[in-house]
């Protein structure tokens, strides 16, 4: 069974050899840079580039998926919103505020054209062209991240509050963005999209989620024309119910959440992803304790295994390859 056959397999309940090795978001670091000679800010909107870091996820990491989409900028600056694109030892960041309130969102109609937007669907091309046997994922950010982006984090979040229906709006409105970013992107190759959404506890309620997100997830797994591994930051305990309900095909959940605690709740109905902890566990300790959180999350039944959420750019490479290694050889 290929790589890509693990991945979608899983993704749709089907019986497969092992678990799969995957992170839905950024597996990138300096030492893949210096391997493949290419280093960011350039690989964020440089289709080659791009290519060559990505396929590290693969050739040097041994993942069933490669996911090529490293920052979390590309729809903010496609729609006008100003960006510092990092360097090598640092994330893109997005530069202030773009919108104060529904009557100001403009969704230009060209924003695929995009010379950052292009490169990542180029980039995807390329992958699928040349790596038939792994699952290419793409991603987008869903529209409740989209809000922190183009309004502002606090702005955002006392909306929520004091206009709860304008936020709604908000939220409909913007997922225009994720939806044909992401449709752009199956057509472009990706056999599976990431949606990271950062609802995460310290931000935003369980209550908050299930009144505001619910039906919004529930119809981007319907709109988007792939499965959808969800991604939220941050301990999710307290939302995984509700997650559940909303027909996303997997979640990618942190560390922060005990493994057999996930599994229990989502009780089948979603496939469980990542799970290593990147803070500690992959940046500072040794190969034999990353071994231990696999282990332990693979006998918890975690169905792809891999880092959190996107990894420290100065994780040791050695870390992050006995991901791969302990999947491979722990006997099912």
């Amino acid at each position: 069974m290929t790589s890509k056959e693990i991945i979608l397999n899983i993704l749709s309940k089907k019986d497969t050899p092992r678990c799969g090795i995957a992170n839905p978001v950024s597996s990138t670091t300096v030492k893949q840079m210096e391997m493949t000679n290419s280093f960011f800010p350039e690989a964020h909107y440089d289709a080659k580039k791009m290519y060559e870091l990505a396929r590290a996820n693969y050739e040097i990491l041994g993942f069933d998926g490669i996911m090529p989409v490293f920052s979390v900028v590309i729809e903010p600056y496609a729609l006008d919103c100003k960006v510092d694109w990092g360097r090598p030892d640092m994330m893109p960041q997005i530069l202030g505020k773009l919108w104060k309130g529904y009557d100001d969102i403009i969704i230009k109609e060209d924003f695929l054209s995009n010379h950052a937007v292009k490169a990542v669907l180029k980039c995807i091309s390329m992958l699928k062209k040349n790596y038939p046997g792994v699952a290419i994922i793409g991603k987008v950010f869903g529209p409740w991240t989209l809000g922190y982006d183009f309004f502002g984090v606090e702005d955002f979040l006392i909306k929520t509050i004091t206009q709860p229906e304008e936020v709604k709006s908000i939220l409909n409105k913007l997922s225009e963005v994720t939806v044909k970013f992401a449709n752009a992107q199956i057509e472009a190759g990706a056999d599976v999209i990431t949606v990271a959404d950062h609802a995460t506890k310290d931000l935003c309620s369980p209550l908050a989620y299930r009144d505001f997100l619910i039906s919004i997830h529930t119809m981007l797994a319907k709109e988007i024309k792939a499965k959808v591994m969800l991604h939220i930051c941050g301990d999710t305990l307290d939302r995984i119910e509700y997650i559940s309900q909303t027909k996303v095909a997997s979640f990618h959940f942190e560390s922060k959440v005990d493994a057999c605690k996930a599994v229990k709740i989502a009780n089948g109905r979603i496939k469980l992803i990542g799970n290593i902890n990147n803070p500690t566990t992959l940046l500072f300790k040794k190969p034999a304790d990353v071994r231990r959180e696999v282990e332990y999350a693979i006998k918890c039944g975690v169905d792809i295994i891999g880092p959190e959420c996107a990894v420290p750019l100065t994780t040791p490479l050695e870390n992050l390859k006995e991901i791969s290694l302990t999947v491979r050889n722990y006997k099912y």
